[in-house]
């Protein structure tokens, strides 16, 4: 008996594996998507274009981010930045020179992979793809760089080395140029009827499934799945991070990977979850987008006022960190921290951006008085 979806029959024969799911489950998620999508631009929004390269760039810094944390990496979020900024050729953009030799290979990964769309995926450029995560081969000698894995049987596990829980295993080293001919003519040449979201959830589930490289399997085919909705959007440009989605229900991701991998092709359960988290990343993003917008407005009406770099440099936090960080605002002494000033200084400084229209001062006093952007308070 199979044990895997690619040792079934219905995978193994014919041009692609017999993935089926019943429509009718999808249906509604699939309108919401579109819902979300089409509303995802405020009117206003559409008229500064300063504001959807920065959504841009956010959106390729979560996918970095976010698709390396899911494998367990964590990434200097400033070098992602700067990695994106200067890939983008974007040096006016303002962001400093630090990014490093690996961020700036992710960035350049992530914005190939979503750009020249009609461009056909050949086996050389995902080899590429998996190679440009490992810049610095002295520290990852033991694994195959730049090509396919060897015959060796390739397993995911967890658990203790001496007690090791096997979650999947890929198909056989020797039938991958198979594969991934067969994956590779589906994804360049894709049925005409198929929605364009359900195969990008597709292409998910399958590449991973053939796990063809020694490591790096996971971001290669988030990274591709990327390449999927940027070809059912038409747009290079991206508004969303899907990663960042995935992140946020990581432990559900690798659980239902697994059901899904020891099951049947009927894979209904893993479009909805794929669609959902869609969905989910729109929402996120949606709220980055806002935040961007806010800060467009903001110094478009502050253009003309005089600030400090200690005053500068505290609004910019307040406004990039809204609904994670100073929910209740901020007091003179998160200030000093800060602006790295005396109380003495900061309590003058925060009255001087209250009288400068820039910060409202919140009900109480003495210590516990705090203070709140004005557009944020006011809706502006």
């Amino acid at each position: 008996m199979a044990t895997y979806i690619w040792q079934r029959d219905d995978w193994q024969g014919g041009n692609a594996p017999q993935f089926h799911w019943r429509t009718a489950q999808l249906d509604s998620q699939v309108t919401r998507l579109q819902s979300a999508l089409s509303e995802f631009l405020p009117p206003d929004a559409a008229l500064i274009p300063d504001v959807q390269i920065q959504v841009h760039i956010d959106t390729l810094v979560q996918s970095a981010i976010r698709s390396s944390e899911i494998e367990g990496e964590v990434l200097d979020a400033r070098s992602v930045r700067s990695s994106v900024v200067n890939k983008l050729g974007l040096e006016s953009a303002g962001v400093a020179d630090g990014g490093t030799a690996q961020t700036d290979a992710l960035a350049e990964l992530l914005i190939t992979a979503t750009t020249e769309l009609n461009q056909p995926i050949t086996l050389e450029m995902l080899c590429d793809w998996q190679a440009a995560l490992f810049v610095n081969p002295d520290s990852v000698t033991s694994i195959i760089i730049g090509s396919l894995r060897g015959d060796e049987p390739m397993q995911v596990v967890s658990g203790r080395i001496d007690r090791p829980r096997v979650h999947f295993e890929a198909p056989p080293g020797n039938s991958l140029h198979t594969e991934l001919g067969r994956f590779l003519h589906w994804f360049n040449n894709p049925p005409e009827d198929l929605n364009r979201y359900l195969r990008a959830a597709i292409t998910h589930l399958w590449f991973v499934t053939l796990h063809p490289f020694d490591d790096g399997n996971g971001r290669v085919t988030r990274a591709l799945a990327d390449r999927a909705l940027a070809q059912a959007e038409n747009n290079p440009v991206r508004f969303y991070s899907h990663s960042a989605a995935i992140m946020a229900k990581r432990n559900e991701y690798y659980s239902l990977l697994e059901k899904t991998q020891k099951g049947t092709l009927e894979i209904t359960e893993w479009l909805q979850w794929f669609l959902t988290t869609l969905i989910d990343a729109v929402a996120l993003s949606r709220t980055r987008f806002e935040q961007v917008l806010y800060k467009t407005r903001f110094w478009q009406r502050h253009a003309q006022t005089v600030l400090n770099e200690r005053e500068i440099k505290v609004l910019n936090r307040l406004i990039d960190s809204h609904g994670e960080e100073f929910t209740d605002g901020i007091n003179a002494s998160k200030y000093r921290s800060l602006a790295k000033v005396s109380k003495a200084t900061a309590t003058r400084e925060l009255a001087d951006l209250v009288n400068k229209g820039c910060l409202v001062k919140l009900p109480g006093g003495g210590r516990s008085t705090r203070y709140q952007l004005v557009e944020i308070v006011t809706g502006g």
